[in-house]
């Protein structure tokens, strides 16, 4: 219901979105579909005869969808100026237009320099390739110390936010700070109203250690805040879902038993977390969807088929009259 929701209200608005591996048959079937249905105006990057040939091969009619090759970019001098002013010097003109070669970078200048109103691209590169041009080129949002993710999962009626899963290492208690805000602003943009659980291997002081300490401290500094959610922890991950283990644990907790948004205290946990939950649990996990950046730019996975390619560039399209 949420992807509905958001694809009906950018639907015939002419949201351009940029596919960095635009030759990838699964990113050919999203678009296809997307441009069939007018809900975004699907870009599609890389060799026109390698993009033809993938269509060609797979049956897509690509008539009236728009693809473009860095190598033959009419104003490749002019953009790769701005990545020379934009990197503060650290590159020269020459590296700058050997990088906009790739599509990841390209794809990023296009958003950028106001070409595309956003970008999706991991299909078949990793995480970093598209992150990186994003945080070189387009960068943070104002007030934002860090740019994080977020997954929605779904399961029939229920609507879960995870983070961050995907980017952040092993962030500390400030870093736990600003993914549990961006986060529940995320959650917000979906319909959910956030009821934040900072998770753990400890509930409230059952037991000790470094990882403990700062989600306890992430907690503590979040409750000084003038925030408008609900958000408690350290918690584990019972005492977050289960009412039962909740009256045992946490009975005073405002959250507890009743968490829909989930903070995880390192990139480790966040990642193995969400997959469980796919693989094993039977839901659908959406995203990751980036937070913190300046423009809608959305990373997939390398295990992504045609429909969560669908159902992402919806989100990253909407993301646009989001105030992200």
């Amino acid at each position: 219901m949420i992807i509905d929701t958001l694809k009906e209200k950018i639907k015939g608005r002419g949201i351009r979105i940029v596919f960095t591996e635009g030759w990838d048959a699964r990113v050919q079937e999203a678009a296809t579909k997307l441009a069939a249905e007018d809900v975004i105006r699907p870009v599609l990057l890389g060799e026109k005869e390698e993009i033809e040939a993938t269509a060609k091969e797979n049956g897509f009619d690509l008539t009236g969808i728009e693809t473009m090759n860095p190598a033959e970019y009419p104003d490749i001098d002019k953009m790769a100026v701005k990545m020379v002013e934009l990197r503060r010097g650290k590159l020269d003109i020459e590296r700058c237009r050997k990088a906009l070669m790739s599509t990841n970078y390209f794809g990023t200048m296009l958003v950028q320099m106001g070409y595309a109103d956003g970008l999706l691209g991991g299909a078949t590169y990793s995480t970093a390739d598209t992150v990186r041009p994003a945080l070189q080129l387009v960068k943070a949002a104002p007030g934002n110390a860090l740019v994080s993710s977020a997954f929605l999962l779904l399961k029939g009626d229920e609507e879960y936010m995870m983070g961050d899963c995907s980017i952040n290492l092993n962030p500390n208690a400030d870093d736990l700070v600003e993914i549990t805000l961006q986060t529940a602003k995320t959650a917000r943009q979906f319909g959910i109203e956030p009821k934040i659980a900072l998770l753990s291997y400890s509930s409230f002081g059952s037991a000790k250690g470094e990882c403990v300490a700062k989600v306890a401290e992430a907690a503590l500094r979040l409750h000084r805040m003038p925030i408008d959610f609900a958000v408690d922890g350290e918690m584990q991950f019972d005492t977050a879902v289960a009412p039962e283990v909740a009256k045992l644990k946490a009975p005073k907790s405002e959250v507890a038993g009743q968490a829909n948004t989930f903070i995880f205290p390192n990139l480790s946990s966040g990642n193995i977390g969400y997959k469980i939950a796919a693989r094993l649990g039977g839901w659908e996990a959406i995203g990751p969807v980036l937070q913190g950046l300046n423009a809608p730019i959305n990373d997939l996975s390398r295990g992504c088929n045609a429909t969560e390619i669908y159902k992402m560039a919806i989100i990253t399209a909407a993301q646009k009259d989001m105030d992200i």
